[in-house]
C-alpha cells in the first residue's frame, strides 16, 4: 500500500525553500553534486532555481556510489554501476551533495568516500529533501525540506516530475 505524503505544491516550495538556504549560507554558488538517480534530479531542479535567483546557474556534477557501497559484495547480482561526472577537481571547492532521502547514512557515507577520489573539498554539506530518520551513521543534512517519522520497514519514494515519464512531483510512503 502507497500513499501520496507530499505533493507538487508543497515539495515546489521545499526546493525553494532549500534553494533559498543554501544561497543565504554561500556568498557565491557552490558546485552541486547530485547522487545518482534521485539526487541528480533534485540537484538540477536546486541548479535551475538558483540560476533564476543569480542568473548564473551553478557548477554541477553526478557521483555514481554503487561500487563504494559497504554491502554491494553481499548483493546477488552485481551492481548497476552509472556514469559519474565530475569534470573538475574538488580541491578547496565548497560542494552540496545532493540525495532525495536520507535514511540509514550509508549511501551518504559512499558518496563521501568517491568524492575523495576528485580531490580534497574545502567543505562538504549535505541537502536532502526527505530525512525519514533511522540513521546507522553520525550524518545529518544541512540543508533538508521534510523530516518524516517512518518505520524501518516502510519506504519513502520521492517522483519528479520527468522522471520515468512522470507528470507530477510526490514524495510517497510506501507499507
Amino acid at each position: 500500500m502507497s500513499r501520496v505524503i507530499y505533493g507538487p505544491e508543497e515539495i515546489g516550495q521545499a526546493l525553494a525553500g532549500l534553494a533559498a538556504a543554501i544561497l543565504a549560507a554561500h556568498r557565491e554558488a557552490p558546485v552541486l553534486i547530485g547522487i545518482r538517480r534521485g539526487g541528480l534530479v533534485l540537484s538540477d531542479r536546486l541548479a535551475d532555481l538558483i540560476n533564476q535567483s543569480q542568473g548564473r546557474r551553478p557548477a554541477q556534477g553526478v557521483i555514481d556510489i554503487n561500487l563504494y557501497r559497504d554491502d554491494w559484495t553481499r548483493a546477488r547480482e552485481l551492481p548497476k554501476v552509472g556514469k559519474t561526472d565530475i569534470p573538475w577537481g574538488l580541491d578547496d571547492k565548497r560542494i552540496v551533495l545532493v540525495d532525495d532521502v536520507l535514511f540509514t547514512g550509508r549511501t551518504v557515507r559512499a558518496a563521501l568516500e568517491a568524492l575523495n577520489d576528485f580531490g580534497r573539498a574545502a567543505r562538504i554539506e549535505l541537502a536532502a529533501l526527505v530525512d525519514r530518520g533511522h540513521r546507522e551513521m553520525p550524518i545529518q543534512a544541512d540543508y533538508m525540506a521534510f523530516k518524516m517519522a517512518t518505520t524501518p520497514a516502510q519506504r519513502v519514494n520521492v517522483h519528479f516530475r520527468g522522471q520515468d515519464g512522470r507528470v507530477e512531483d510526490q514524495v510517497v510512503l510506501e507499507e
